[in-house]
């Protein structure tokens, strides 16, 4: 008698819906956590996941403005870049895709930096039919890859650059950062001192939270020519000491100065905001304290600046 009690006990609750089986939680149900996977992924890496994460990024809407999800597109690249005997099968899996996010698909293949990344980009081209203008323009070296990425001007370029390492732990886009360090001391022009005060807080802040990419930059110290040396010394001892705001508050106090002093051209506030030529990376620490997180994300996580936070420094 007792054993037929306890066997209907089990099937109540078996049966009751307290002990019915949750649904599986999904992994990247935000942006904030698929950038928790990225920040974390040099340490672990998780290839087999990234066409789910691609799906999620077009879910959540991060391919709606290329130019703030520049780093999502380098990660991708750099996933594939150092995969390459899963490179088709992780790009196969990523379709379905909408037609207006494939262009972050041409751009990681174009990105990756695989060999034979051109033969790849032809054999997904069929499945991509709005995009053959841009697939054409890749296929006939019209457009930049990662090592000819124009940096002068073009913010989201540093973030592709970050999302690269991120995936890859290649330090080729880091070098490509810290060559144009010397820009944050231009005089003349704010295009390149708004991209090298950027260079220089990015390298810092991922710098204090990446052992393996601060040995690096230290090594990387003596070889430098002179004027980046100098920027470079600045990055690490702001890095070692966890004092990455001055990096910022030097900025900022630069681009004033060029912005009293400069030429008309650059004194004329509209043409910041115009050109997007404002502080991003300045623009994450002010965007996470005004309470806008999917501005600031990228920055907090992983470092890299965000090109969503183009015009957090136009002035009203």
């Amino acid at each position: 008698m007792l054993v037929r009690v306890v066997w209907l006990l089990l099937l109540i609750c078996a049966s009751s819906p307290s002990s019915a089986r949750q649904p599986p939680r999904d992994p990247f149900a935000s942006a904030q956590e698929i950038m928790k996977w990225i920040g974390g992924y040099r340490s672990r890496p998780e290839p087999e996941r990234l066409p789910a994460a691609v799906a999620a990024m077009s879910r959540l809407g991060l391919f709606r403005d290329l130019e703030a999800g520049a780093v999502y597109v380098g990660f991708m690249a750099g996933v594939l870049g150092s995969e390459p005997e899963r490179a088709e099968r992780l790009v196969a899996a990523m379709f379905p895709m909408p037609p207006e996010d494939q262009v972050a698909i041409v751009r990681a293949i174009a990105y990756s930096g695989l060999p034979d990344w051109k033969e790849l980009l032809r054999r997904f081209a069929e499945r991509m039919p709005a995009r053959k203008v841009l697939v054409a323009r890749h296929l006939d070296d019209r457009l930049p890859t990662l090592p000819t990425l124009p940096l002068e001007g073009q913010p989201a370029a540093l973030d592709t650059l970050w999302g690269y390492y991120f995936a890859s732990a290649n330090m080729a886009p880091v070098e490509r950062i810290v060559a144009v360090l010397p820009w944050a001391r231009d005089t003349e022009k704010i295009d390149r001192i708004t991209i090298g005060s950027m260079a220089k807080w990015t390298l810092a802040n991922n710098a204090l939270q990446d052992k393996p990419l601060l040995d690096h930059l230290t090594s990387e110290l003596d070889r430098q020519p002179p004027p980046v040396a100098r920027e470079l010394r600045d990055v690490i001892e702001a890095a070692e000491t966890f004092e990455t705001g001055k990096i910022r508050k030097e900025a900022t106090a630069a681009m004033e100065e060029l912005r009293r002093k400069g030429p008309e051209s650059v004194r004329k506030f509209a043409f910041w905001g115009q050109a997007g030529q404002t502080a991003l990376a300045f623009g994450c620490v002010v965007a996470g304290a005004l309470g806008q997180p999917q501005i600031a994300v990228p920055c907090v996580i992983g470092g890299a600046a965000s090109s969503a936070a183009m015009r957090i420094f136009a002035p009203q």
